[in-house]
């Protein structure tokens, strides 16, 4: 019965793995889906819906991670690191569900080059965040695992950029306002994707730092 209370060092990192195995398929699904507006709407709808059933399987793996954390006697790392980062999965993988919605909700029909490029760097981020996760569980990979956050915060800062490119061209354009402050609040909510995996990564470098 003690051993049950015990769980292998792979579990955590294993259930944390599938985790962000979700947030790159939900990434993923999000760059087809902002690429592929203004064209077939089934499609559309198929990779609105894609990212949707990523996101529920990664509130069971959460669900999942809750509950062993809460069973279990130790943990291979902090407990409470590894909650904190099961949160900052999910809100990657909520914020990427809010911008696949809003592609309906805000009844956009087509996507713009700086709608594509934050999409872009939002799937690459994830990429680096799943394979930061992943190294996590091998001390011998700690460098890295520094580099690629590193790499996570270098995106974030380019998407910054391409923000503040892209809200200065909605207002220069002088064209309809009302599609300029959907389409800015679409541009916030695409950033934001970005926002939580740099919270993510500064995440891991404070597991890595109190581990070291």
């Amino acid at each position: 019965m003690f051993s049950s209370l015990m769980p292998q060092r792979r579990e955590f990192f294993d259930l944390l793995a599938a985790h962000s195995d979700r947030v790159v398929a939900g990434a993923n699904a999000t760059l087809r889906l902002i690429n592929g507006m203004g064209g077939d709407k089934d499609e559309v709808n198929a990779f609105i819906k894609e990212v949707d059933l990523n996101e529920k399987s990664a509130d069971k793996i959460k669900a999942d991670i809750i509950v062993l954390l809460h069973k279990s006697f130790t943990t291979p790392i902090n407990r409470d690191q590894i909650h904190t980062l099961t949160l900052d999965l999910d809100n990657v993988l909520n914020t990427l569900q809010d911008v696949a919605n809003a592609v309906s909700m805000y009844n956009i029909h087509d996507s713009t080059t700086e709608a594509r490029e934050l999409a872009a760097l939002s799937a690459d981020a994830c990429r680096r965040l799943n394979r930061a996760v992943i190294a996590l569980a091998d001390k011998k990979r700690s460098q890295e695992t520094i580099d690629l956050c590193k790499e996570i915060d270098d995106i974030e800062s380019k998407a910054d950029k391409v923000l503040k490119r892209a809200i200065t061209k909605l207002f220069q354009d002088g064209g309809d306002v009302w599609t300029a402050m959907k389409l800015r609040e679409f541009y916030f909510l695409q950033e934001n994707v970005l926002d939580y995996c740099e919270d993510a990564a500064k995440t891991i470098e404070e597991i890595l730092i109190e581990n070291s």
